[in-house]
């Protein structure tokens, strides 16, 4: 019973929330002046420049008495429109041509290089930092002279190899090396 008065309710609220795309409903906001032509992008009324979708949603510029007098004079014969006037045209709708947007020369990898020095810098900061404030002095390592002489001793200690290895060179007697005259006997 319960869930038969719930039901119509929730699909009321449903459908009101659904009848306008969110998206569409807060961008119409952005869009300003400006006529809307496309479906665009991504089907919102944005503008961008791309290569590879030359259709943007909205002109780029907005609606001004100049524009509106272009456009009236546009619908008609455009022979009779100049070469500045349909450039104007041209600029109000989009931002750049073609050759434009596909310009190599640009200078945007210097932006992108600065982006990656600094990315750098900070990575090498950030491991002096680590090295001095973070991690503590290295242990002793098996390489160094000190730890090498001090196993040596251990193993001599502890007559490691004293039939044929380390420890049958050792005089005891005598705590050195034996002198060996003929290695290969």
């Amino acid at each position: 019973m319960v869930l038969l008065r719930i039901l119509p309710r929730g699909l009321k609220a449903f459908q009101r929330t659904h009848i306008i795309p969110i998206a569409s409903y807060h961008a119409h906001a952005k869009v300003g002046n400006r006529d809307v032509v496309g479906f665009g992008h991504n089907g919102e009324p944005t503008y961008e420049d791309r290569y590879d979708f030359p259709c943007p949603a909205v002109r780029f510029r907005e609606n001004t008495s100049d524009v509106v007098l272009l456009r009236e004079k546009e619908k008609g014969d455009w022979k009779l429109l100049s070469q500045e006037e349909k450039k104007a045209l041209y600029r109000a709708s989009f931002c750049q041509t073609f050759s434009e947007i596909s310009a190599q020369g640009t200078g945007q990898w210097k932006s992108v290089l600065a982006g990656v020095f600094f990315g750098i810098t900070l990575a090498l900061w950030m491991v002096v930092f680590m090295k001095k404030c973070v991690y503590e002095d290295m242990p002793i390592s098996v390489t160094s002279e000190e730890w090498k002489e001090k196993s040596l001793k251990r193993m001599i200690d502890q007559q490691v190899g004293i039939v044929e290895g380390l420890s049958s060179k050792w005089d005891y007697d005598k705590k050195e090396w034996k002198k060996i005259e003929n290695f290969f006997d």
